[in-house]
């Protein structure tokens, strides 16, 4: 069992940045693949951006490439999430998700290829 806590979720401004971060109990936090997710009120939960284990290797949605920063702080067994140029389309509750990498998903969009979900945190962006 792998606990992950989500942090730094709130109210921005459109436009503004934001910075997730994602702590987790693994004890050898480099063994898995990250990810993050988002589901927006009234819609599915939808991939956002994935981090191979040694946080060398990225992956981004469409609709958010260019704008997010995934990384990982293995020392600190922490993944973050850096938003810039947020709008109101981006509002959602942001969960990361944590892969064993002994199960072979390899920067995986399909949130049923993690083993292990944060409760999510709250993003909500105005105009």
């Amino acid at each position: 069992q792998v606990q992950l806590v989500e942090s730094g979720g709130g109210l921005v401004q459109a436009g503004g940045p934001l910075r997730l971060a994602c702590a987790t109990s693994a004890q050898t936090f480099s063994n898995y693949h990250m990810g993050w997710f988002r589901q927006a009120p009234g819609k599915e939960r939808e991939f956002v951006a994935a981090v191979s284990r040694s946080g060398s290797l990225t992956s981004y949605a469409d609709s958010v490439k260019g704008r997010f920063t995934v990384s990982r702080d293995n020392a600190k067994n922490t993944v973050f999430l850096e938003m810039n140029s947020l709008t109101p389309e981006d509002t959602a509750v942001y969960s990361c998700a944590a892969s064993d990498a002994s199960r072979r998903y390899y920067l995986s969009r399909r949130g049923a290829d993690y083993d292990y979900w944060g409760q999510g945190t709250q993003v909500t962006v105005s105009s």
